[in-house]
């Protein structure tokens, strides 16, 4: 994850959207041509079952042949389109893929790669899994998929996912380049369940004060976040920072199984209500690992649905602090229903409320195109900036247990508010900023023998603090035809630094060597561990 900055001087910078809602609309215009038999008296016939009567009538009679499932599929998002911006309908060619995140896993063959220079690059092999099995490396380019030439054709990572992903237990043949080997190694990868981790990293800030980040909540979240808890208690952690910026959502129940571990019993954590739906409460067991250690948590404008659940349950019962900016605000309970042809709906059946009984659902009333282009809004407003420029009703106030005051009606607002950091940014790091990535995967092809070797992220960031990378760096981006500007680098040159040396870590450490570095120009979790250093 990527720290995105923004400069206040360039509001034509867009910010991009949290969710992706394909939907088909459409009026019809035309010359309407009487019937055969236009002249006879033909019956009215009432026809309740009018989508099914219309669709009949064209496969009948319209003047061309027409797919019927091809209308379909492009009605269903248009009815769906009239109900919330959350209710959608996703094909069976999508469905599987979009039920990974939430499951937990998929299947493969268990590398992380990029694209070098038309070339498939594995970052890394998954612990366990079949590539690490059967001995590939980090470093290791893939230069044909089933006899199918992938080096140097342009291949887009969507194709190379398609190629690599499988049904559990078929195989799939590789030929790989590996540095001093001058022949391609052939290898045959039998695919199985590959984990999708959601916590993204766990690890200690300081003595006593432990870090984890959740990136999404999956039915294995849960079991994710316990597994950190308990290392992170062996390593002594009295404190903890649990970071849900960027994080959409996903399974409601992880989220609830979560805010269990902080709670005492019978606090009540969400409740839901629906036209159809009864009200339903989960209160927490009193059986919790983590109810008394000082808690924080981070969100940002990203944090949505499941992390504001989790955000709501412990601000609500005074139990934590909320730091960071205000959330997405999205307050709607998705049901999936799966047809028999593969696809699938989410419908909307409910609405959550945070225990004090507010919804933080934020309106949709002025059209989806509105919704979704609210966080524009607010970046536009200043609120990202300036939390004076939130505006709650007098109407959607409400009180904690222990006095506080909270607002419903469009998302968490954090107990201590950190603006949005544009200070180090300018037009040259918005210009280089895609060539921080490329460098750091250049960079550690050309050093990984000597990469590898450094085990710790301190041991790392020593070593690449002395190899002078900005100035690597600024010839680097200069080959790709953008122009020096040292006013642009003094200005920018630390957050560059800093990324560089993180993206380079990541490629040898994983995420436990990305984010420690990243550390240092992360103002928000910076406010958070100052917060905890306070004398209470």
């Amino acid at each position: 994850m990527m720290f995105m900055k923004y400069n206040n001087s360039n509001k034509s910078v867009i910010l991009p959207l949290l969710l992706a809602l394909s939907v088909v609309a459409g009026i019809l215009i035309g010359i309407y041509l009487p019937g055969r038999n236009s002249q006879q008296t033909q019956p009215v016939r009432a026809r309740n079952d009018k989508i099914n009567s219309i669709l009949n009538i064209i496969e009948a009679d319209y003047v061309d042949s027409i797919n019927r499932s091809d209308l379909v599929e492009a009605a269903i998002p248009a009815i769906l389109k009239k109900l919330d911006p959350h209710s959608v309908y996703i094909p069976a060619r999508d469905l599987v893929r979009a039920n990974e995140p939430l499951q937990g896993n998929f299947d493969g063959i268990g590398i992380s790669f990029n694209l070098l220079t038309d070339t498939i690059l594995i970052i890394s092999t998954i612990p366990g899994g079949p590539s690490e099995k059967i001995g590939l490396l980090p470093g290791d380019k893939i230069i044909y998929v089933n006899d199918s030439l992938v080096a140097g054709k342009q291949i887009s990572e969507e194709k190379v996912m398609g190629m690599l992903k499988g049904p559990r237990g078929t195989m799939v043949k590789i030929k790989i380049l590996r540095k001093g080997v001058k022949d391609l190694i052939p290898f045959e990868i039998r695919r199985d369940k590959i984990p999708i981790n959601s916590v993204e990293v766990s690890y200690m800030l300081n003595g006593n004060t432990g870090y984890i980040k959740i990136v999404n909540f999956a039915l294995t979240t849960f079991d994710e976040f316990i597994r950190s808890m308990n290392e992170l208690r062996r390593e002594g952690m009295t404190r903890l920072v649990l970071d849900l910026r960027q994080n959409s959502g996903g399974v409601m129940e992880s989220a609830i199984r979560i805010a269990d571990q902080f709670l005492e019993e019978g606090q009540l954590i969400v409740f839901t209500m629906g036209r159809t739906q009864p009200k339903n409460e989960a209160r927490a067991s009193g059986k919790g690992e983590f109810k008394t250690g000082d808690l924080i948590i981070l969100i940002d404008e990203w944090s949505a649905s499941a992390s504001e659940i989790l955000a709501g349950a412990v601000q609500d019962n005074d139990r934590g602090t909320i730091i960071g900016r205000r959330s997405f605000g999205k307050g709607l309970v998705q049901e999936p229903v799966t047809f028999a042809d593969g696809s699938g709906i989410r419908l909307t059946i409910a609405r959550y409320y945070t225990p004090t009984g507010r919804s933080i659902q934020k309106p949709y009333n002025n059209g989806f195109d509105d919704y979704f282009e609210d966080l524009n809004s607010r970046y536009e407003h200043g609120e990202f900036e300036i939390p004076d420029s939130i505006r709650f009703a007098d109407s959607l106030k409400f009180i904690t247990p222990g006095g506080r005051i909270v607002y419903g009606g469009g998302g968490i607002m954090p107990d201590i508010f950190v603006p949005l950091d544009t200070t180090a940014i300018t037009p040259y790091f918005l210009a280089v900023r895609p060539q921080i990535y490329r460098f750091a995967l250049k960079y550690t092809e050309n050093n990984r023998e000597q990469l590898q070797k450094l085990t710790q992220t301190s041991e790392m960031e020593k070593f690449l603090d002395k190899q002078r990378l900005l100035e690597q760096f600024s010839e680097f981006a200069a080959g790709a035809g953008i122009k020096k500007d040292p006013d642009g680098m003094k200005t920018s040159g630390t957050l560059i630094h800093t990324q560089l040396k993180a993206y380079i870590a990541r490629n040898i450490l994983d995420n436990k060597g990305f984010y420690p570095i990243l550390d240092d120009i992360d103002n928000t979790l910076q406010v958070a561990v100052k917060h905890l250093g306070k004398d209470k």
